[in-house]
């Protein structure tokens, strides 16, 4: 039996009972054989990114993170959107994994971007900063993503949501780009 491709999922919502949260912990337990999606905690946890500091010792949050996102072999954003942007927590972690430069641990990294948000757009706006922002950072982005509006807060109505960010899940996994095809 072949190794399972690894997904690292950075939620970008702390809030409890985020949808964006349940989403991920969907695609966790619903993913396909033959690929392990992590949930990476802890983001809150990381301080506002500051050179100085990393140059010092990042802290052991950082460097927890940072070493969930180096050893999954693929990168899962999963994020709303707040007032038309891409929420702070996630720029955080993307300015932290970028570090050090051109040798951080999403350098190379095939990511892709999904979520929901009950805002007009579904997230479109927040989908392509972070798509813009961690391809800066070295990321290879795939082209399907998916930005969409749930109906209920807790997916409770929304396979078809869920379905639809399996299929990126997927794409990011079976046409990365960047990666041999085995």
């Amino acid at each position: 039996m072949s190794t399972p491709v690894r997904v690292a999922a950075l939620v970008g919502s702390v809030r409890t009972g985020s949808v964006n949260r349940r989403l991920a912990e969907a695609l966790r337990e619903r993913a396909p054989e033959g690929i392990e999606v992590e949930v990476v905690d802890g983001l809150a946890d990381l301080p506002f990114y500051d050179d100085d500091v990393d140059a010092a010792g990042a802290p052991e949050a950082v460097q927890r993170v940072r070493e969930r996102i180096a050893a999954a072999d693929r990168v899962l954003f999963v994020t709303p959107e707040y007032n038309g942007r891409m929420p702070a927590v996630l720029a955080n972690v993307i300015d932290w994994a970028s570090r050090p430069y051109a040798a951080g641990a999403i350098k190379g990294k095939p990511f892709a971007v999904v979520g929901a948000s009950f805002g007009q757009y579904g997230g479109v706006w927040a989908h392509d900063e972070a798509r813009k922002s961690a391809g800066i950072a070295g990321g290879l982005a795939v082209a399907k993503g998916l930005s969409a509006t749930p109906t209920t807060p807790d997916l409770s109505g929304d396979d078809q949501l869920v379905a639809d960010a399996l299929a990126v899940l997927v794409e990011l996994v079976e046409n990365a780009p960047g990666v041999a095809a085995a």
